[in-house]
């Protein structure tokens, strides 16, 4: 996607080497995990998800490494656990998997998903991911795949089993579907009062209470936009032009200026301001939410890598040491 400041455009190549580059960087900042979507579409370059993880793996050593999501929807569930397994032995345990839904219909096309089997696709492909992940010789028949008799299921990781999350957007009864099986949740949150997304967070531990779950155990990701500089209205100018280019190009519109606004006000999930105020967002966040981790998307609508090395060094010197400081129990 094209810097929205100088209309400069990299090339797919240039684009896969900065992913590995930021993951070393990243890495190098005592960052706990490095994360990497998929896409299928115009301006993105990470189709090939887990190649491109392969190569992140091999040029790191420590940091935990993970999908961003994994579009289950439009995947083989047995292919993608055995690109996972094979990635985590690759790193010595580091990987974990981010499962999904194709948030868009062009992918669903591409593979070939009927949009109106949407909700059963991703439902009866995750489940059996799980089964995966839980025995190494699987029995199991669906509607959307040919059946398993006894299959071995080849390789294992280095534990023997992989973190497995599921990816929640909006929609509360995804929350609630992930606490009734007592999957770990990465809530993923655009704009917005910290109150809302709390409402969601409540009803997943709820859920898994009442499954005979114990919701305290169950770990919670919360993420979002997140951009630093000197000042919040360097870094609220600067980070702008990139959301409002990327919302247009994938989404069709225009992200809302007052939405974007709202995220001088310390109860927005807009991550967006100088590093003492995003301190306080996200104590108060961690505050509300309980989350065990917090996932930073530095990298949207064309941010430049010295952009993104800036905020790497950011957070590494100022912003994380506070964190964890602040919130450690």
């Amino acid at each position: 996607m094209s810097n929205p400041h100088n209309n400069n455009i990299l090339s797919e190549k240039q684009r896969i080497k900065e992913f590995i580059e930021i993951a070393r960087l990243a890495e190098q900042a005592g960052i706990d995990v490095f994360s990497l979507g998929e896409s299928h579409q115009d301006y993105f370059v990470s189709q090939a998800q887990s190649v491109i993880l392969s190569a992140i793996v091999q040029n790191t050593s420590k940091i935990k490494i993970s999908s961003a999501a994994s579009l289950v929807s439009v995947h083989d569930p047995v292919k993608l656990w055995e690109d996972f397994a094979t990635l985590d032995l690759l790193s010595e345990g580091r990987i974990e998997l981010v499962g999904g839904r194709a948030s868009r219909l062009g992918a669903l096309e591409l593979f070939g998903v009927d949009f109106h089997d949407y909700e059963d696709v991703f439902d009866e492909k995750f489940q059996l991911l799980q089964l995966l992940n839980r025995d190494e010789y699987v029995s199991w028949s669906g509607k959307f795949r040919a059946d398993l008799n006894n299959a071995h299921i080849l390789p294992r990781p280095e534990s023997g089993h992989l973190q497995i999350w599921r990816a929640v957007g909006g929609p509360a009864a995804s929350a609630i579907a992930s606490g009734a099986t007592g999957t770990p949740m990465v809530l993923a949150h655009l704009s917005g009062p910290v109150s809302y997304y709390k409402q969601t967070i409540d009803l997943y531990r709820q859920s898994a209470q009442q499954n005979g779950y114990d919701s305290k155990t169950l770990p919670i990701t919360t993420g979002g936009f997140f951009y630093t500089a000197e000042t919040t209205q360097q870094a609220l100018q600067e980070y702008y032009p990139h959301i409002s280019s990327g919302f247009k190009r994938s989404n069709g519109q225009d992200f809302p200026k007052q939405a974007f606004a709202q995220a001088i006000d310390p109860r927005s999930v807009i991550n967006v301001g100088d590093p003492e105020l995003l301190i306080e967002k996200l104590v108060y966040q961690h505050e509300h939410f309980g989350m065990q981790r917090y996932m930073a998307q530095l990298d949207f609508g064309g941010v430049p890598i010295d952009k993104i090395k800036k905020n790497i060094e950011i957070i590494g010197t100022k912003i994380l040491p506070e964190l964890k400081k602040r919130t450690k129990k």
